[in-house]
């Protein structure tokens, strides 16, 4: 193992361990080196790598400390791997969406508010059939992000939210190509709605799977 491997494996351990929690400052680097039987320079290295995903955070002039470590903060370095997809993965990524969506969805079913379906029904009471593509896109992506966020799984939530990037340009050319593509993105929502406002988490879940599946469908197609 390198050396700067094995300074990343001693903190990490660290924090897995209790030993630092989240909001915890790291003690001074002379202190920290010695305790760990680390050389200042890979403990340095390691602080850095564990800054850049959000493990750490370094403060100048006041520290290193351990960030919340909240899902959404450790899942943003997804966001930078995700920005590499070419246009051919595009579909690797829908089968990810497709299989993870319509679970987060059936876990929304059993909790969601009358309050909550309000503002979906709201939503989509915001286009039309006439509406752009550019309006549609939005709409589409709040919809979703939504509904995943009512999940109360905030760990599901952030990954389909950072994977969702590479899906917008489909979403796009569908809208551009498919000239059903607004009336049936609304039927298909209103339905999920209905079943999310029955509390019916099989029948949520069945509908996402459909709405996502006919999208993955068309995309293949068109492809």
């Amino acid at each position: 193992m390198a050396v700067t491997d094995e300074a990343i494996e001693k903190i990490k351990s660290m924090i897995v361990s209790g030993q630092l929690g989240p909001g915890d400052r790291l003690p001074n680097e002379d202190d920290l080196a010695q305790a760990l039987g680390l050389s200042r320079n890979s403990l340095r290295e390691a602080v850095k790598a564990l800054s850049l995903i959000h493990i750490l955070d370094v403060r100048q002039g006041d520290g290193t400390y351990v960030t919340s470590l909240e899902p959404d903060l450790l899942l943003d370095a997804l966001s930078f791997v995700v920005d590499f997809h070419r246009d051919d993965s595009v579909l690797r990524f829908m089968e990810v969406r497709r299989i993870l969506e319509p679970a987060a969805t059936a876990m929304t079913a059993v909790r969601i508010t009358d309050a909550e379906v309000a503002e979906l029904r709201q939503l989509i009471a915001e286009m039309t059939p006439q509406s752009n593509v550019d309006k549609l896109v939005r709409n589409d992506l709040e919809f979703h992000g939504r509904i995943v966020a009512m999940s109360g799984n905030p760990v599901l939530a952030s990954l389909l939210d950072k994977i969702s990037a590479p899906t917008t340009r489909a979403r796009v050319w569908r809208g551009l190509t498919q000239d059903d593509a607004v009336a049936r993105t609304l039927t298909e929502h209103s339905a999920i709605v209905d079943a999310l406002e029955r509390h019916d988490a099989m029948l949520a879940e069945a509908r996402a799977t459909v709405h996502i599946a006919g999208v993955d469908d068309w995309l293949r197609r068109a492809r």
